[in-house]
Formats: C-alpha cells, structure tokens, sequence
C-alpha cells in the first residue's frame, strides 16, 4: 500500500485523545472502564481508514470497538471521518500501535472478537510473518480473546485467503463460514470498507470467513 505522508498527522491525533488513546498500555484490563460500560469489546486490526469500524459501531450501539493501526497517516483518515460524524461515537476508541504488542494493550480474555479486513497480503514467502493470519498473530489473538473467541476475516486477494485457510487450520481454529463469493449472498447487518466497495463494484469476487478457536480442554 502506498503510503501519502500528511503534515501534522501526529499532531492532530494528539488533540484528539478522546477517540485516539494516547497510551493504551495504562488501559490493559481496564477498557470496560473506558468505555463506561460492561459491553463487549470488539477489535479491527489493521482498520485503515475506518469505514468498517465506524460503521460497525454506529450499527451495533452495545458493543465496544477499538481500531488498530500503525500507520499515523491512514489513521488520520479515519480519525477525520468520525469527527466529522454529526453525532459522537461513544462506543468506538483508536489505536496508532503495532498489532505485535496486542497483549501489551489487552489483558486475557479482554476482547470479544478480532476483525481482519483486506490486510496486506505480503505476497513473498519471505515475507509470512508479517501476515495477519500468520500463526504468531493467531497466537497473539488466542492470549486476548476468550474461550472459543472468533476472527472474522475478509480480503479480496485469492492467494491470501487459501494461505489463511491452510493457517488457522493448522492452528487447530475451526472454519465455521466460508465464503468465495461474499457479496452473491451477502449476509444482513454486512459493513464494506472501503476496498470492499471498490473490489466488488468492479465485480471482483470478495472472501470472507469466520473461525473460532477450539474449547479449551
């Protein structure tokens, strides 16, 4: 993804500490806290410019999201977008962090679910760790969901989605919905981001799926 530098990116997210957590560290274990409220807590890794977190929190009141991404540029955008809301969110928060410090942010068992939507495929083999459905990010996810705790996942690229299958497979996750062509029989309540809108208009075919982790014995 190419990146467009924006001036002042750091400096506007600082003024915004209300929807940008500032130091999400000191949260750990404490989110019901932040948030004002005992609901579950959904997460986006890799939110980029926030249509999917934002939409999912408008639609879905009683539930907590936090948006994660690295990139102070792209989070701006999504910054920008809830501020531009004609009515707060108080039901979603941002992070400009690393997704490999996920358990420095949120404790065992804090988070509900994990959404990965369109993630960088990282098409060199050299290159698989850094994929978000690489088995060291599944492991990072088992430490901060709960029991059977879910991923929902979406992307447009055929080559990352057979390498998730065969990923969370061998993690021992369990396939519960999967999809080839999401948009032939879309399911109620789905939110696009923003390549999603753009990949199916051009009648690109979108892959989603969902996978829970085993019951602990």
């Amino acid at each position: 993804m190419r990146l467009r530098n924006k001036p002042r990116a750091g400096e506007i997210i600082s003024e915004n500490p209300g929807i940008v957590v500032p130091d999400p560290a000191a949260y750990r274990g404490k989110w019901k806290e932040a948030f004002g409220n005992r609901n579950p807590i959904h997460i986006e890794v890799g939110m980029g410019k926030g249509q999917f977190i934002l939409g999912m929190a408008k639609q879905n009141p009683d539930i907590n999201y936090i948006g994660i991404e690295l990139y102070d540029s792209v989070l701006l955008s999504a910054l920008e977008r809830i501020l531009d809301e004609p009515e707060p969110v108080p039901n979603l928060r941002l992070l400009n962090v690393n997704a490999e410090g996920l358990t420095e942010f949120f404790e065992e068992g804090e988070i509900g679910r994990v959404y990965l939507n369109f993630s960088d495929p990282w098409p060199k083999n050299r290159h698989a760790k850094r994929r978000l459905t690489h088995e060291n990010f599944l492991g990072l996810y088992e430490r901060i969901l709960p029991e059977e705790g879910e991923i929902h996942f979406k992307t447009d690229n055929r080559g990352l989605f057979e390498y998730s299958l065969i990923s969370l497979s061998h993690y021992g996750l369990l396939l519960e919905d999967v999809s080839l062509d999401l948009h032939a029989a879309e399911p109620e309540g789905n939110v696009m981001t923003e390549y999603e809108e753009k990949f199916s208009q051009k009648g690109q075919p979108i892959y989603r799926l969902e996978a829970k982790y085993p019951k602990h014995s």
